[in-house]
């Protein structure tokens, strides 16, 4: 599959005019995107709006637990970041409220997509592909192999030298499961998830470990999203990063109100300046993330990854986001995966 996103087209921009100060409690922010983009943009709807932002910052996994776990007494408004499966299923279990937001026609087809998927309970903000990230100079003081492939990754060569999220926790690794049981199907997805299960040195919390411990040489390989490892590239790690030749999913990055939040309308002002190209810049290209952005207007850095250049799946997101399928695939990680004896 090729996704028609590469050729950008200027759009027009969002204007959010600063609100009249008032007694109000903050709006809470529960992000799913890394630190630094949710430090820097809270910083910047508080400067553009004149509002007071909370802001928890927790992976994607533990934040719709937490979603679901004060359902009866929301205490977050906005749901900023994370994989799209996870808000799909925030959606379906009636956890975010609908939002058609003026932005759409500046998005891509995908975002669109995404967003009438979910029945305008969530909308995209970025895409990142699925890939494999490598420390170079780990590779060859252990005279290990480059891998190009999913199937080199059970070489038993790199045993105990891949590191991937746990998929209860990270939406990252979430896409990894579903991807593979898209790609081969279900039953040589799990077999290959339990002869990778020899080679796994840990299965971290959040999706964005991997990609660190690869940056620093405390695991030679890390499952992530190529964009996040293209960050570290920028920085100066002795990192590369490859597409697998047999194919891979992607994430559609989104963003979502949160169903009975105290600030609905400030929700959704924060989720049109979310969807605007002056703010996907900001905790974007301008922080050195490689993500593609959902507005046409937004800018995309030359170094990000060539989705068009990649064997992209036809992801399905409303499938495998959904409760029943979520739940059940889980389920057998754990019991089949996690579990299983090296």
């Amino acid at each position: 599959m090729r996704l028609s996103i590469l050729g950008l087209s200027l759009a027009g921009t969002v204007c959010i005019a600063p609100l009249a100060a008032q007694a109000q409690a903050p709006l809470t922010v529960y992000c799913s995107i890394l630190e630094e983009q949710c430090r820097v943009g809270v910083a910047a709807f508080e400067k553009a709006t004149g509002a007071k932002v909370t802001m928890v910052r927790k992976s994607t996994g533990e934040t719709l637990a937490q979603i679901r776990a004060e359902a009866s007494n929301p205490r977050a408004d906005v749901w900023w970041g994370g994989p799209g499966d996870s808000h799909i299923q925030a959606a379906e279990e009636g956890l975010t409220a609908a939002y058609k937001s003026p932005m759409l026609p500046q998005l891509h087809d995908w975002a669109v997509r995404f967003a009438e998927q979910a029945g305008y309970r969530s909308t995209g903000t970025y895409l990142g592909a699925l890939g494999i990230g490598y420390n170079t100079k780990v590779l060859a003081s252990r005279n290990l192999p480059e891998p190009k492939c999913w199937a080199d990754l059970l070489d038993p060569k790199y045993r105990d030298e891949v590191q991937v999220s746990d998929p209860n926790s990270s939406g990252t690794a979430y896409v990894f499961l579903a991807t593979l049981v898209q790609l081969m199907g279900e039953d040589k997805a799990f077999d290959y998830m339990k002869a990778l299960h020899r080679n796994i040195n840990q299965y971290t919390k959040s999706g964005a470990a991997p990609v660190k411990a690869v940056a620093l040489g405390e695991t030679a390989i890390g499952i992530a999203f190529m964009h996040d490892m293209v960050t570290m590239i920028a920085d100066g790690a002795p990192v590369k990063t490859v597409a697998p030749c047999e194919g891979t999913g992607y994430e559609t990055g989104s963003v979502s109100i949160v169903k009975g939040g105290k600030n609905p309308e400030m929700a959704q002002k924060f989720v049109d300046w979310a969807l605007s190209a002056e703010a996907q810049k900001l905790v974007g290209a301008d922080l050195k993330i490689y993500s593609i952005p959902s507005n046409k207007g937004a800018p995309v850095s030359p170094d990000a990854p060539k989705l068009g250049e990649m064997k992209l799946i036809t992801y399905d997101t409303a499938k495998y986001g959904s409760v029943a399928e979520r739940t059940r695939l889980l389920r057998k990680w754990d019991a089949e995966v996690k579990s299983a004896a090296k």
